[in-house]
C-alpha cells in the first residue's frame, strides 16, 4: 500500500491566492478557501506540482526530499526546462548512442557516482506518483563476481534441470512448458558460457563490470514493472553521459526472480520484486558512428480521422 499520507503545509502569509496550486494538484488536496490555498484533502500524490508552481514558495510537500537534486559529482541546473526548451538533435543523439557495453576497464567506479545515478534515477515518472521502486548497488568488482557465482550456480542447476527430457514432457503436459522452451532457446548458449567461464575465468554475464545496480520493486505500486523500467532508462542514459558505459543482464534478473534466496544473498527483501540489474562501468570500447536499428510496426487507430 503507497503511504497518501497529506504532508502539504501552505504559509498563508505568502499565499496571494493565485490557484496555480489548486489547477495542477491531480488528487484535489489543496483548495482555494477565502481567497487562499488550504489543504482540505484527505490524501496526496506527493508529487509537489504544487510546490513547483507556486510564484511566492508559500508551499512545501514534506514528503518531498529536500536534497532530492542535490549530486555529489556534478552540479545540477535546478530551473525547470519548458516544453520545447531543450535541443531535440542533442536529446536523440545521446539516446542513439548509448549502447550496450560488453567490455569494461577495470577501472573502479566511485560510489558516489553509482549513488548520483540512482538520484537521477528517480526523476522518472511513476504510477499515481507511487516511486515504489527500490536500488541495490554493487559497488565493486567483488561485490560483482559473488553474484556472478550465485547466478551461475542458478543456471547450472536450471541447465542440469533441462536435460532431463522426461521432467521437460512431465511439466509440458501440466501446461508448464517453461523448461522446454528454456531448453530450447537458451540451455546450449548458456552451457557454453559456463564452460567457457570455468576454463578460462572470463566473465560472460557482467563482461567485466567493476560496479552494478539492482532495481526493485516494493508491493503497492500501480505500474510496478514500467516505473522501475522508466528509472532504468534514466540511469542508463545518465551513465553515457557521465562517461560510463551500462548494459542489462537479463539472466541475472531471471536468476533473482525464480530464487529467492539470491534476493536474500543481496539483502533485498522477499516480498520485493527485481526489475533490471544494470552491470556499469567505464567502457573498453568505442564506436565511430551510431548504430541503426530494426524496422517497426506502426499502427493507426482505424477510427482516427485521416485530415
Amino acid at each position: 500500500m503507497v503511504d497518501r499520507t497529506v504532508t502539504t503545509v501552505i504559509d498563508a502569509e505568502r499565499c496571494t491566492g493565485c490557484g496555480r496550486c489548486t489547477e495542477v494538484c491531480p488528487a484535489g488536496t489543496i483548495s482555494l478557501v477565502e481567497g487562499k490555498a488550504v489543504v482540505t484533502g484527505v490524501r496526496s500524490l506527493s508529487c509537489g506540482h504544487c510546490a513547483a508552481v507556486c510564484p511566492t514558495e508559500a508551499i512545501t510537500v514534506c514528503a518531498v526530499d529536500p536534497d532530492a537534486h542535490a549530486y555529489a559529482t556534478f552540479a545540477a541546473d535546478a530551473r525547470w526546462l519548458p516544453p520545447g526548451g531543450f535541443d531535440i538533435a542533442q536529446l536523440i543523439r545521446l539516446m542513439a548512442s548509448r549502447r550496450s557495453c560488453r567490455r569494461f576497464q577495470r577501472r573502479p567506479v566511485g560510489r558516489a557516482l553509482l549513488e548520483d545515478l540512482v538520484r537521477i534515477g528517480v526523476t522518472a515518472p511513476s504510477g499515481t506518483n507511487s516511486q515504489a521502486w527500490t536500488f541495490t548497488i554493487l559497488p565493486d568488482r567483488g561485490a560483482v563476481e559473488a553474484l556472478g557465482r550465485e547466478v551461475a550456480r542458478f543456471f547450472r542447476r536450471l541447465n542440469a534441470m533441462a536435460e532431463n527430457p522426461l521432467l521437460r514432457k512431465g511439466l509440458k503436459l501440466l501446461g508448464r512448458r517453461e523448461l522446454t522452451d528454456y531448453y530450447r532457446d537458451y540451455h546450449q548458449s548458456v552451457s557454453e558460457a559456463l564452460a567457457e567461464q570455468e576454463k578460462t575465468g572470463r566473465d560472460r554475464l557482467f563482461h567485466g563490470a567493476p560496479a552494478a545496480i539492482v532495481v526493485a520493486t516494493r508491493p503497492g505500486g500501480s505500474t510496478p514493472k514500467e516505473d522501475a523500467l522508466l528509472a532504468t532508462q534514466n540511469i542508463l542514459l545518465a551513465a553515457h553521459a557521465l562517461g560510463l558505459g551500462s548494459c542489462l543482464i537479463g539472466f541475472a534478473v531471471a536468476a533473482l526472480t525464480k530464487e529467492v534466496r539470491l534476493k536474500r544473498f543481496l539483502g533485498v527483501p522477499d516480498e520485493e520484486r527485481i526489475q533490471a540489474v544494470i552491470a556499469l562501468g567505464y567502457p573498453d570500447e568505442s564506436y565511430l558512428r551510431i548504430a541503426g536499428r530494426k524496422g517497426y510496426r506502426l499502427r493507426t487507430f482505424p477510427g482516427a480521422s485521416r485530415g
